[in-house]
């Protein structure tokens, strides 16, 4: 191993070795280094994928605060987006590589998190009622950081501490560290955020938390755990995001294929897998999907507004990426890119930082999302001597419970009540609607991509789609039917400027008699200017799937809403002719109505979770469009 091992001995010998990585993914018996210069980029398009021989250009430290690229907000660290521009590149087999590193213990002082469990728990209480209690999302993850003082040299300590990674854990989706020379990360991240390879864009959302210790695994608790209707429904949220960036990165979205139970030393979560094709520049596809739901919240750029308000510190690298960019045979480009979670990250001076967050949805409680960050915390702390370690399992261990029928029986059971819009293959065309080709529709995106996956729906059943932002001015002209979409907030709010411009829009709309449909915060301004008076609900409709009458209908439809409109009555006079409601015999929440020329629907027809959406969707454009045989098209029923 003599080339290889420079770096290593380079830190033997006591000097600097400068900057290099060592990086082994999921299932290799090697481990790839790659060194070269460090260098900083103002922007992700600025990161070079030159043209050349097939291999990896670039890797870079992707920090958490990049997202102020579209736009979002953060608590701004100033962290520099940096990069190692790979000069070499050498793959090492896993044995060499063990022998080399330092098989030493890693000592630590003084450690803590940064926020105490009881001022933590009280984060997560005004969250889940200020925030989600308040229509602001679905789900949030708000992080906090455990810090130590490493004793030693930090780099040696970092060496050991992936060579304890590399031994006692499993299932990591890449197990690295990166040394740069005024840093160094070290951890095992579960999670692919995004890779692009062969024209195939994938993406990976990892949800639900299981800690066990080792081969010790409860069996029982572990089918509780996948029978969780909050573990579930938390996959299920961020299932749905995912696919909203899929849908702006992939020619025709994701299918998706899962779910699956990855388990690792100390924990155990459920996973998805989405894949669709891709022909973008890699960089902007890093761009588009910054970053996972699983470590923000949805929908994203409300996501990134509440954690700025409710975290005291930026983030760092937590939630950001490492991105290895490079070059195929074809001389296409590739792109593969790891979460920054279950991540170390060491200073010259040896201060030590651990950040982990808890994902917060309707059902949470303050002591399981305080005990949930510490699992999480476990297994890079376990490697560095902070924590209970498990068993050492070797390369494969002893029990897959992956493989137990009752296991695979539950995860193959949450695809029952799923849209299989997106859990199948189908031909292009295949349910398109007659009578819809060469007609137009635009979507005004109310701050909510499922506005993404909302136009390839809608592009499936045989329109042509266009999207808008709400702010963006632009003529309604030559479109056949305009969709007001989506997206957070009190539509009750008459001050904010983005209920007053969408109120305003739906006005002309509803006044020139243009076909419009309305869909959930859009259904909801529709409802006020029909005269139906707003609520807040008493518990939100987060990520929740409901068997709800539509026109005469029962359809399993999914809602993201903390707010609806309420009726008395099935049909009302309004302003614009009379009105049909579907709603909720109990409270009399509208679920949905339709007048001359409009409609609307307090759920989602586009989430995975509305497994009658497209057929919602088809009886919807035969009212607006004038084609009421549209529904009994065989192919959309039972979206």
């Amino acid at each position: 191993m003599t080339r290889p091992s420079d770096p290593l001995a380079a830190v033997a010998a006591g000097l600097d070795p400068g900057p290099f990585a060592l990086v082994r993914r999921e299932g290799a018996d090697h481990v790839d280094l790659f060194a070269g210069p460090v260098r900083t980029a103002d922007q992700l398009a600025d990161l070079p994928v030159p043209e050349g021989a097939a291999g990896p250009r670039t890797l870079a430290l992707v920090p958490f605060r990049q997202i102020t690229e579209r736009g979002f907000d953060c608590v701004d660290d100033g962290l520099p987006l940096e990069y190692l521009a790979v000069e070499r590149h050498r793959r090492i087999p896993l044995d060499e590589v063990l022998d080399a590193l330092p098989d030493a213990p890693v000592r630590t002082r003084d450690a803590g998190f940064d926020i105490a469990d009881d001022e933590y728990a009280a984060i997560v209480e005004r969250v889940l009622a200020d925030e989600i209690g308040h229509g602001e999302g679905a789900n949030f993850v708000i992080h906090r950081t455990l810090r130590a003082t490493v004793e030693g040299d930090p780099l040696a300590t970092a060496l050991a501490a992936l060579r304890r990674l590399l031994v006692r854990e499993r299932g990591a989706y890449w197990t690295f560290l990166v040394h740069t020379g005024t840093r160094i990360l070290v951890g095992a991240s579960p999670e692919r955020h995004v890779s692009v390879a062969d024209g195939l864009v994938e993406m990976n959302p990892i949800s639900g938390t299981f800690r066990h210790r080792g081969e010790t695994v409860d069996r029982d608790a572990l089918l509780r755990f996948l029978h969780d209707p909050k573990e579930v429904e938390e996959l299920y949220m961020v299932l749905d995001e995912e696919l909203k960036m899929m849908a702006v990165v992939a020619e025709h979205g994701g299918q998706v294929v899962g779910p699956y139970l990855k388990e690792m030393a100390h924990l155990a979560h459920t996973e998805y897998l989405l894949a669709g094709r891709c022909s973008r520049d890699v960089r902007e596809v890093l761009r588009e999907t910054m970053f996972a739901p699983t470590v923000t919240g949805s929908p994203m750029e409300n996501a990134c507004r509440v954690i700025a308000r409710h975290e005291r510190t930026g983030r760092r690298y937590y939630a950001g990426v490492l991105a290895l960019l490079g070059r195929d045979e074809q001389g296409r480009q590739t792109l593969d890119a790891p979460i920054l979670i279950r991540t170390a990250e060491f200073s010259p001076e040896g201060a030590l930082r651990v950040p982990v967050g808890a994902t917060l949805v309707r059902h949470s409680t303050t002591a399981g999302e305080v005990a949930e960050t510490h699992a999480k915390a476990a297994g890079v702390l376990a490697a560095l001597g902070l924590g209970p370690e498990a068993p050492h399992p070797g390369v494969e261990p002893a029990v897959r419970h992956a493989d137990d029928p009752e296991v695979r029986a539950a995860l193959a059971a949450r695809n029952t009540p799923l849209a299989r819009f997106w859990l199948e293959q189908r031909e292009p065309g295949a349910i398109a609607l007659r009578g819809l080709a060469g007609r137009r529709a635009l979507i005004v995106d109310g701050e909510d991509t499922f506005t993404g996956m909302l136009a390839h729906q809608l592009g499936a059943l045989g329109l042509s789609v266009s999207r808008r932002d709400w702010p963006d001015p632009g003529p309604l002209d030559g479109y056949d039917l305009v969709v007001v979409g989506p997206g957070p907030g009190d539509p009750r709010d008459v001050t904010a400027p983005k209920m007053a411009a969408l109120r305003t829009l739906l006005a002309e709309l509803l006044a020139s008699g243009r076909p419009t449909l309305a869909v959930c915060l859009g259904h909801q301004l529709l409802a006020g200017l029909l005269g139906l008076p707003l609520h807040r609900r008493d518990a939100p409709y987060q990520g929740l799937p409901q068997d709800v009458p539509v026109f005469g209908v029962t359809r399993r439809v999914g809602f993201y809403a903390s707010f609806t409109a309420r009726s008395d009555a099935d049909r009302v006079s309004g302003p614009y002719g009379p009105v049909e409601l579907s709603r909720d015999p109990g409270d009399g929440a509208v679920h949905a109505l339709r007048g001359a020329g409009f409609a609307g629907v307090q759920f989602h027809p586009e989430s995975v979770l509305s497994q009658d959406g497209t057929a919602v969707l088809a009886d919807l454009l035969g009212h607006l469009l004038d084609r009421p045989a549209l529904s009994a098209h065989g192919a959309v029923d039972r979206g």
